[in-house]
């Protein structure tokens, strides 16, 4: 049977992957691989994280299932930080998911479940969004989210919502947008939040990387904005990026309603969804925030390790920045992006003479990882940048 199946394409990534590891040179560059470096290369393990886990071993008395809502203490606890401390919890409720990705699955199949038949999303975005839309069976319309000149479209935004239906839901990067870096600013954010109320569209708001581009409130401006207005909102939240646990898969979905009997049917599919695709989410990472934020002194220890690695990133954005123009790259909107990514206007052959030449690697459509750069080699990167754009 196994030969009707169709063939797919490798993961680029994961042969980038390959490619920089067989390199023998010793000056080579990754900003391929989405994770938080430090000026060393490490991907370390947070403090706070540590101290958890360390308490965990001490007091875990059962690897007893905890059902597929998972560890909810661990999902209350975020709660403040998502939507805020004076935010009215009657209207949301949440359970814990697989990471962003199972948080993601799981907003657009309730959406799906609550009647939305299409999709819209800002495009480039990060591919999995595409492939969990057509994988639920919902249609995916685009529109452009990144202007020619490195900022967020907001008028291709507003001529989308200008052709959506009522029931039609749009799925909007709540900050530090990937693959590009660009955000929505507060005023545009101001202007978003009423148009989808007025469209009566489901807004879908993926929130992954929440406290690496200005903070954790101001991160949370453009979710907390639409939540102020709209009567329903579906939320995808990673704890990958922003506690360090990518390989441990800490996410959590969360419904927000005006009505209790339609939170409590969202909260009920959700259940239903998540049951019949991964059963019971993992608890190890999940227990671990928790246990960080019911401790004032670990959370006060996490909160600063995040401070230092946003930190870092903004020194490399006003490095790369501070070079104005390279080749016919203009550099300076890179100053006010935010995260770990920022996309560079380069063809195939320039992204490929980066690589055989330069030793630099990134992603085919120029997605690059600022964390991989450093005060060593940022100056390396500028140079190849200038010979192969020049």
């Amino acid at each position: 049977m196994f030969e009707n199946l169709a063939a797919q394409p490798a993961d680029a990534l994961l042969g980038l992957i390959k490619l920089y590891n067989a390199d023998p040179r010793g000056d080579k560059i990754d900003l391929g691989v989405g994770v938080y470096r430090t000026a060393t290369g490490a991907t370390p393990v947070f403090g706070a994280i540590k101290a958890a886990e360390a308490k965990l071993l001490e007091t875990q008395d059962s690897k007893a299932y905890l059902g597929p809502d998972g560890d909810m203490g661990f999902v209350n606890a975020l709660i403040p930080y998502v939507f805020g401390k004076d935010f009215d919890r009657s209207r949301v409720d949440g359970m814990q998911a697989p990471g962003g990705t199972g948080a993601v699955r799981l907003a657009i199949e309730v959406a799906k479940r609550a009647g939305a038949k299409r999709i819209w999303m800002g495009t480039p975005s990060w591919p999995n969004h595409a492939q969990i839309v057509s994988a639920v069976g919902l249609e995916l319309k685009t529109f452009s989210h990144m202007t020619a000149d490195g900022f967020a479209d907001l008028d291709a935004l507003k001529a989308a919502l200008a052709k959506a239906e009522p029931g039609d839901a749009v799925l909007l990067h709540g900050c530090c947008h990937n693959p590009t870096g660009v955000d929505f600013t507060e005023a545009q954010w101001d202007e978003i939040a009423p148009l989808l109320v007025e469209k009566q569209v489901l807004p879908l708001i993926d929130l992954a990387y929440q406290g690496l581009g200005a903070g954790m409130e101001a991160d949370a401006y453009g979710l907390r904005k639409v939540l102020s207005l709209a009567p329903e909102v579906l939320v995808a939240y990673s704890c990958d990026k922003n506690f360090g646990l990518y390989r441990d898969r800490v996410g959590a979905f969360y419904a927000v309603t005006s009505d209790a009997a339609a939170l409590a049917n969202a909260m009920g599919n959700g259940a239903t969804i998540a049951r019949a695709s991964w059963s019971m989410p993992p608890d190890h990472g999940a227990a671990a925030v928790r246990l960080v934020l019911e401790d004032e002194g670990l959370t006060a220890q996490w909160l600063a390790e995040l401070d230092d690695m946003r930190g870092r990133m903004r020194q490399v954005r006003d490095r790369l920045a501070a070079a104005q123009q390279v080749g016919p790259i203009a550099m300076a909107p890179l100053g006010v992006q935010n995260g770990l990514f920022s996309m560079l206007p380069l063809t195939g052959e320039q992204i490929l003479a980066l690589r055989n030449d330069h030793g630099i690697y990134m992603a085919g459509s120029g997605r690059i990882n600022i964390a991989g750069l450093t005060s060593s080699n940022i100056e390396k990167f500028i140079d190849a940048l200038q010979a192969v754009t020049g």
